[in-house]
């Protein structure tokens, strides 16, 4: 028998690929990753001991691995004698799935917004991978080798009964996302009913390197234990964009060698009870399962033949536990299926999967719309064009037409006519715009194809919105970004969209090198529209504190005026602002005035202060000759006229959005 040694977490496996940065200290979950979890090569692959501590501290009743394993160890001895197969003796367990795709506003399809079909083919590898199924990537000749018996379907009904396709596409308003912030605001505001679904999670990592975690299967509220396992709003498997999902069967947002979706095969055993292959120690460390050989570690690629205990047994590299590439892992052993499926029979949350109904289908209508308000993303001062809703299909025939009716606070309705062409469990964002913009922006179906609605219960939605003031308004055509990186500037990066989301400037990844080095400094020309500004950190840390003292400011008016500054901003930071004055004749060049025209003496010239106070002018004769040549510090300044001979005069006025020359008689 294998031996238990020191303290592992079971509740979280962390995968990363390549690439990470080892001079600067790593954390996830507040904690530095130390030296021994990061490989010759240079790879972070788990992180589990950190979520460990970083969950004694949040719960200090919380099981240790120990009582964990000596409440499971009689429970699989009493399923082995029971020859249980599942809660029917010979039968399949299927798990209703649903997969929350975290993104940030991004187009279908682009970025962390995964298609559909790149969620499906992860439900596909799963069920190929646990049922070991013949022709498949999944299957393999070992004599251990097990179909466990599970498998999992995407969920085709909803918390609130109404038809679903399992994805749930929710906008959070944020680049990415450390995995403190997924356990604290993700997991709780998007997390559908635990013992009723398996939740999973596509997002992006603000650590890109960083692969996938699980939660292990609690078993709070036994007897002789009154500790927790784990809370049940953060129940559930986690997975990096680039990591859902797989090459081999649909086109999508990959990255090899974890693009065979084996990344959450891997995740989904800890979240059935497994742990890794060695143990998490050395060769005295145990998986208590007894047809694995000792581990003395990780492996990663694909080394065959590797024995690192010898005496032991070949290391089993092809194990979905085991840190090797997607395209070697082939096997689950009995001995894991045993434990998988003990925890299904006995384990909180886990038991109740296999009596839920969630991936049976219910009755569909032929005429379906479903809308959706997504979240505003800016707040107040960004750059929104209306409210933007989701409009999906969950009828049996196409969607080719709806009638949307909207209101803000149940005041003035309007309707919004779509047409188009939706399949089944397929979406369309329309945008819907109002004269109101604070309040309670109200949004429902009131035709589909031409005739009624056949389903109310997903026809309507409601979502309360604070847009606050507008973006501040500089009357400006010309910008200035001066860039200063901290210690790692690998890790900064910055966008200038305008309001049709289209990045007009960017920067970055810069170079790595001695903190308080210059990196970029230029001029943005800007046609009048709504701009927003986002600078990212990968590292999550921001570019001023701790690694250096790196900044960022937005200036006009020649540097007189900031529009934004900072540097201490975690994953990323942003803001709007608008030069549409520009265009509107109210506030542009020709709003620029001068009088009594014609003059005797003192000429007055009025600029808007939008167009700024920094100004420089000349005044030329008829024949081209300069006069005078000058600058005015204020937007409100005169010229003494009574030198000049009578005669007619051009006054030629520069501002930093533009110049203007306007003609004057002296007398």
């Amino acid at each position: 028998m294998k031996k238990i040694t020191l303290l592992s977490a079971f509740l979280l496996s962390l995968f990363v690929s390549h690439g990470q940065d080892l001079k600067k200290p790593i954390k996830h979950f507040g904690k530095n990753i130390p030296l021994e979890n990061i490989t010759p090569s240079g790879h972070i692959r788990c992180v589990s001991d950190e979520y460990e501590q970083f969950l004694q501290e949040q719960n200090p009743k919380r099981l240790t691995n120990q009582e964990f394993e000596d409440w499971l160890a009689p429970k699989i001895e009493q399923f082995k004698q029971q020859q249980l197969v599942s809660s029917e003796s010979g039968g399949i367990i299927y798990i209703p799935v649903v997969v929350h795709v975290i993104h940030n506003g991004d187009a279908y399809g682009t970025d962390e917004n995964i298609t559909d079909e790149q969620v499906e083919s992860q439900i596909t590898v799963m069920t190929q991978d646990f049922r070991r199924m013949v022709g498949t990537p999944g299957f393999n000749s070992n004599p251990v080798g097990a179909d466990t018996t599970i498998e999992f379907v995407l969920a085709k009904v909803d918390p609130n009964g109404n038809p679903t396709n399992g994805i749930n596409r929710v906008n959070l308003c944020q680049d990415s996302w450390s995995t403190t912030d997924i356990n604290s605001t993700v997991k709780p505001n998007t997390i559908w009913d635990p013992t009723l679904y398996m939740n999973m999670w596509s997002v992006n990592f603000t650590d890109g390197s960083l692969l996938g975690y699980a939660q292990f299967p609690s078993s709070s509220g036994l007897a002789g234990l009154n500790t927790n396992g784990g809370a049940a709003n953060t129940d559930g498997v986690v997975a990096g964009y680039r990591f859902f999902g797989s090459s081999d069967l649909t086109t999508g947002n990959f990255a090899a060698p974890f693009d065979k979706g084996r990344t959450m095969t891997h995740e989904v055993g800890h979240y059935l009870g497994l742990r890794h292959i060695w143990g998490d120690g050395d060769c005295s460390a145990d998986d208590f399962c007894a047809d694995t050989p000792n581990t003395g570690g990780a492996n990663g690629g694909c080394p065959g033949g590797t024995d690192s205990c010898p005496g032991g047994g070949v290391d089993m590299i092809e194990n979905y536990m085991d840190y090797t590439d997607d395209d070697c892992m082939n096997i689950f052993t009995q001995d894991q299926t045993t434990r998988m499926l003990t925890v299904m029979n006995v384990s909180p949350r886990r038991a109740s999967l296999k009596t839920s109904t969630k991936d049976l289908p219910i009755t569909l209508f032929a005429n379906d719309a479903e809308v959706i308000i997504e979240n505003y993303c800016a707040g107040g001062g960004g750059c929104s064009a209306g409210h933007k809703v989701m409009l999906y299909n969950r009828g049996n025939t196409n969607l080719t037409s709806a009638t949307l009716s909207y209101n803000v606070d149940g005041g003035s309705n309007y309707t919004y006519n779509w047409s188009g062409n939706l399949a089944p469990n397929k979406y369309e964002m329309v945008t819907l715009t109002t004269t109101e913009t604070n309040g309670t922006f109200n949004v429902s179906v009131t035709g589909a194809n031409g005739g009624a609605d056949q389903r109310s219960t997903n026809d309507s939605d409601s979502k309360s919105f604070s847009f606050g003031a507008g973006p501040t308004d500089y009357a400006y055509s010309t910008f200035h970004i001066t860039l200063i990186t901290d210690n790692y500037g690998s890790e900064t990066t910055w966008e200038l969209r305008n309001s049709s989301d289209v990045v007009i400037y960017s920067g970055g990844p810069y170079t790595d090198g001695t903190d308080g080095t210059t990196v970029y400094d230029t001029d943005w020309n800007l046609a009048p529209d709504c701009y927003t500004f986002t600078i990212n950190d990968s590292a999550g840390d921001g570019i001023c504190c701790g690694y250096g003292t790196g900044s960022y400011e937005i200036t006009t008016n020649s540097g007189a005026t900031v529009v934004a500054t900072g540097g201490s901003f975690g994953a990323s930071e942003s803001v709007s602002f608008t030069n549409a004055s520009l265009s509107n004749n109210n506030f542009g060049l020709d709003a620029i005035s001068i009088y009594p025209n014609p003059t005797r003496d003192i000429l007055n010239i009025s600029i808007p202060s939008q167009l700024g106070s920094n100004v420089s002018y000349e005044i030329m004769n008829y024949l081209g000759q300069r006069v005078v040549k000058s600058i005015s510090s204020s937007n409100n300044f005169n010229v003494n006229t009574s030198s000049f001979s009578s005669g007619v005069y051009f006054i030629k006025l520069e501002t930093e959005s533009g110049s203007k020359t306007l003609r004057f008689i002296k007398n």
